[in-house]
């Protein structure tokens, strides 16, 4: 018996250590927002204030443009996302992204508050702060429910709208469960999140991405460095907790009053927010179209900008 109990203490005496060493060698504390500007907020980065924030926002294009389209990123992503995009319309259009609060660049909001309703709030005073009366929006994930729930409650505003792997319709409703992110999972956790709040294995934030992407390979170094650097951004992992919370199901009974254009584009390969979830946007939307990209992921305007924006430029008439 004796035996025993020695010997269990030091199997335990032993996994403490283990987790002493992991902890101290995936050690993350926050970074503030101006260590990382120099890398991630060159020009033509700029920051507003909306709400007691800095907003994190990038406006190219001609400032004559009557129809500005608006890119809203999703969960823990960045306007960075939408580089490919952007690079694309900004001869021909005005092209408005910013960073939502609790993510990226602009980080936490006072309210503690990253409801979709308050999500919609903030589009509406962004846009009234760079006095932009109408305009194309465009969201993915999280961002697409925020483009709808825009577009529901602000019709006169929204001239046309683009929808990319969004969320809104309760995920338990599927018939095949998503799949989230290993770095979303624990999020959810609240036994994790203290530790969250400290340590970030640079392993998590690579596998997350990967599983967004429909081919792995294309996730790069530099790309899991941005994802690393906005997640570390001070503020963001306590908000982002917040944000699993609030869950990712909106008032869809609302997505029948749509009378706007829309556009709905889908990555075949998305294990986070299944097709049949772009298949009820294009029922519930009347009039919508529905285009599957079989061979991309739940970001597949990042994963493959090219084919995905030339899709958008016929949608828009460019």
């Amino acid at each position: 018996m004796k035996l025993f109990i020695r010997s269990l203490l030091v199997f335990l005496v032993g996994v403490f250590l283990l987790g002493v060493v992991a902890v101290v060698a995936t050690w993350a504390p926050d970074k503030p927002v101006d260590e990382l500007k120099p890398r991630w907020a060159q020009a033509p980065s700029q920051f507003i204030a909306i709400d007691g924030m800095q907003v994190h926002l990038r406006d190219e294009g001609p400032r004559n443009d009557p129809l500005p389209i608006v890119l809203i990123h999703g969960t823990s992503a960045s306007l960075h996302t939408w580089e490919g995009w952007a690079t694309a319309l900004r001869g021909q259009r005005r092209v408005i992204r910013f960073d939502l609060p609790g993510f990226a660049l602009t980080g936490p909001n006072q309210q503690n508050d990253y409801s979709a309703e308050a999500y919609v709030r903030f589009v509406t005073a962004v846009m009234d702060q760079m006095g932009v009366q109408r305009f194309v929006l465009a969201g993915n994930s999280l961002g697409g429910q925020v483009a709808w729930a825009t577009a529901v409650a602000l019709p006169q505003r929204v001239a046309r709208l683009v929808l990319l792997d969004a969320s809104g319709y309760p995920p338990e409703s599927a018939s095949v469960p998503p799949s989230l992110p290993l770095g979303f999972r624990i999020a959810r956790m609240p036994a994790l999140r203290v530790l969250t709040q400290y340590t970030l294995p640079r392993s998590i934030v690579e596998k997350s991405v990967r599983n967004v992407y429909g081919d792995p390979s294309k996730v790069t170094p530099e790309l899991v460095d941005l994802y690393v650097d906005m997640t570390l951004r001070a503020g963001n992992r306590q908000a982002l907790g917040r944000r699993m919370d609030q869950g990712y199901t909106g008032e869809v009974a609302g997505l029948k009053t749509l009378a706007v254009p829309t556009l709905i584009l889908w990555g075949g390969q998305d294990r986070l927010v299944p097709l049949e979830f772009g298949q009820r946007f294009a029922r519930d939307i009347a009039g919508s179209k529905l285009v599957v990209f079989d061979d991309l992921g739940h970001v597949p305007h990042e994963e493959d900008p090219v084919r995905t924006v030339g899709v958008v430029k016929t949608f828009l008439g460019l």
